[in-house]
């Protein structure tokens, strides 16, 4: 599971683009040289996740890069046309990028993948928010299970920067 000091495991995701084509994205694009907020989630459109979680990040997109973030990453176990849609359905403009982990493996390489098989939802990620720098970890916060945000919503992440 990841933690303060852990390098992200390398790897990609894929992005679905305007011109309705995919394509693959590093984590070397995304967090080499950067600084960035990382925030995972179990499903996209989700209750929780759509509802009250991501919609905090939509909010304070403006005030967490005033904090000297370049980017904020979504990524989810889920396909990059969902992925897009759900960008789109959450009005997330291009200060957000929602990137897709379509069959864990990212989220399995970073040890933290969230066995929901008996919900009929497989393998997904833990929620869970963390700023990243240059690639390395410098906070994280694992939601506790039960359906609210209580330390992973995007006023949280303010106050750790």
């Amino acid at each position: 599971m990841l933690q303060v000091g852990d390098r992200l495991p390398e790897g990609s995701f894929k992005v679905k683009l305007d011109d309705g084509s995919a394509k693959d994205v590093s984590t070397h694009e995304l967090f080499d040289g950067q600084k960035v907020v990382l925030v995972a989630v179990p499903g996209a459109f989700t209750s929780t996740c759509h509802n009250a979680h991501i919609p905090t990040f939509v909010k304070n997109a403006a005030a967490i890069r005033a904090k000297g973030i370049d980017r904020i990453v979504v990524v989810a176990v889920n396909d990059h046309h969902v992925m897009k849609a759900w960008k789109e359905a959450q009005k997330a403009g291009p200060e957000i990028d929602f990137v897709a982990d379509g069959s864990g493996v990212w989220t399995k390489a970073a040890g933290v993948e969230f066995d929901l098989v008996n919900a009929g939802m497989g393998v997904r990620a833990k929620r869970f928010a963390a700023v990243v720098d240059n690639g390395v970890v410098k906070h994280i916060a694992y939601e506790p299970p039960g359906g609210k945000i209580t330390v992973t919503g995007a006023e949280a992440v303010l106050a750790s920067l």
